[in-house]
């Protein structure tokens, strides 16, 4: 292959976006890509792929502590019930990203999740349905193969928009997509590409 990769000083091949950053590269190194399956973390993960929107991800890592303690572990349940004052506790919070919208946005996500999970099969299902269950293996090669959305990613970003979720554009679902592993983006020369390729399959 010969992919514009990044090899890092520890002599791995990683995905050229991670760069040296070591917040980024562990990121890349044991989350991004890997298949996950619960419904809590899915929407935590589409919730905080929501405030990225406008911002680079780094950005959001960095933060990502501040934001799990400011939303309570993002448990939905509890999330569900903010009210307008948690709203202005959350808007003087300097450690996350202090935007009304996408705060009212994860306040309305709550809801529709738990709604989800006890009238249909489970947010998890939900999402996952859209692949029957089983991730997509891509066998990219150059960073500027890989796209910014997809068929599916508008078709779930319409889906998830005609529910009432907030933030979720074709580009934001497709995000996400890769970081939970729906879709296994590592560039096929990155150390990680076959080893996330096996957990899909199993």
């Amino acid at each position: 292959m010969t992919g514009d990769i990044k090899t890092g000083s520890d002599g791995l091949n990683r995905c050229r976006w991670c760069g040296d950053d070591p917040i980024y590269q562990a990121y890349h190194d044991t989350e991004w890509g890997v298949p996950v399956y619960d419904s809590r973390a899915l929407y935590e993960k589409l919730i905080l792929d929501g405030f990225q929107a406008g911002l680079s991800w780094i950005t959001i890592l960095k933060k990502r502590d501040n934001f799990i303690k400011a939303f309570d572990g993002f448990n939905p349940e509890i999330i569900a019930r903010y009210d307008a004052a948690k709203v202005e506790s959350l808007m003087q919070d300097a450690g996350i990203i202090r935007n009304r919208a996408k705060i009212e946005g994860t306040i309305i996500g709550a809801q529709l999740f738990l709604d989800i999970e006890e009238k249909e099969d489970g947010f998890s299902n939900l999402l996952w349905s859209y692949l029957d269950g089983t991730p997509i293996q891509n066998q990219f090669v150059q960073m500027a193969d890989i796209p910014a959305k997809t068929d599916l990613s508008e078709r779930i970003s319409k889906d998830l928009k005609k529910r009432g979720f907030k933030f979720v554009g074709p580009t934001i679902v497709y995000a996400f997509m890769q970081a939970v592993g729906m879709v296994n983006d590592h560039q096929v020369d990155c150390f990680r590409h076959a080893k996330v390729m096996k957990l899909g399959k199993g």
